[in-house]
């Protein structure tokens, strides 16, 4: 679209700037409570909370308080919270049984929550590094992070949650042919209606370090992700990938990480035009949490700012951690 303009001084683009109404009534973009999804850590215990230093103001919590947590999202309008397990390194294993286990920290937690509040949406993350004692999203052997094996496991991990209640599956693995086959698995278990949110293209970003610090991942990583998570230079490979998630049966695709990727996230939508989602990871969460606490910005400002460049890059939602101070912000009217 290319808008037909008078010449200056017939059109002075700064007459719709002139007050906060007229603000208010041209603004393209909008950010709604409806669009943020809180990811949360859970860990073994009861009554426990435990700081993340590497991610300000985020905590690792027992499942009696995420139990809490969700009723708070759902008290301030967020739609849906997502589980990530912290997982006792005694449990992790080169085969990763843990991650299918039905009374895994993750299991648990979802069954606990749709117990308390029915209401709000739980996402998963079916991947297995929680569980692996090498770090890896995949099972490794020989140095080699197996794909066709690996995907198994997914399936077997992905059909546990769907067991325990969880209403949005999210491959975040990587593996080729994970969607298809967890699809499949789903449809044959008479799980129809479970949603599978596909981290269709995520980057092998140096963004994740403290996410890997708050799941215990860190220390047991052996090499990296290259083989399997997307070239940061890659743009046409993202949309190839989408491309497939969506003919196997996803329902709702991800771009991670978020800021940097905004280009992508904004191919994804204009070619595709599905529910379109990204992850505010937790480096570009530290990144800002650490520039207030130095008092070098605004932290409310450059939140909300941050959020809103998601939804102008035509994003649907947002995974993000600041997901319950954004949503006290926005119904105070921020």
């Amino acid at each position: 679209m290319r808008p037909t303009l008078a010449p200056f001084p017939t059109t002075r683009l700064r007459r719709t700037r002139a007050s906060a109404a007229l603000r208010d009534l041209t603004q393209e973009n909008r950010l709604s409570v409806k669009d943020l999804i809180w990811p949360v850590f859970v860990r073994d215990g009861d009554n426990v909370e435990e700081p993340v230093a590497s991610m300000p103001g985020v905590l690792r919590r027992s499942v009696d308080l995420v139990v809490k947590a969700a009723e708070e999202a759902a008290e301030l309008g967020i739609p849906a919270i997502c589980l990530f397990p912290y997982t006792d390194p005694s449990l992790k294993t080169e085969t990763c049984e843990e991650a299918w286990n039905p009374d895994n920290l993750s299991n648990r937690a979802i069954r606990a929550i749709k117990a308390a509040v029915p209401e709000i949406a739980v996402m998963t993350d079916i991947a297995l590094d929680p569980y692996n004692a090498n770090g890896h999203d995949g099972i490794v052997r020989n140095g080699e992070i197996l794909n066709d094996e690996s995907v198994e496991a997914l399936v077997r991990m992905a059909m546990a949650q769907a067991d325990a209640g969880a209403d949005i599956l999210g491959p975040s693995d990587m593996m080729d042919g994970r969607i298809g086959a967890i699809r499949a698995a789903l449809e044959a278990a008479d799980h129809r209606n479970v949603t599978i949110l596909s981290y269709s293209a995520k980057y092998a970003s140096a963004f994740y370090g403290p996410f890997r610090d708050a799941v215990g991942a860190t220390g047991a990583l052996q090499g990296d992700k290259k083989t399997y998570q997307m070239n940061p230079g890659n743009s046409d490979e993202a949309i190839r990938l989408i491309e497939r998630d969506l003919s196997e049966g996803a329902d709702m695709v991800m771009v991670k990480p978020g800021l940097p990727y905004l280009d992508i996230c904004r191919r994804v939508k204009d070619t595709f035009g599905v529910p379109t989602y990204a992850y505010q990871v937790s480096g570009e969460y530290a990144m800002i949490q650490a520039a207030v606490g130095n008092g070098w910005l605004d932290g409310d400002k450059v939140m909300m700012e941050s959020l809103l460049a998601f939804k102008r890059a035509g994003c649907d939602g947002i995974l993000t951690y600041f997901a319950p101070a954004a949503a006290r912000m926005l119904r105070a009217g921020g």
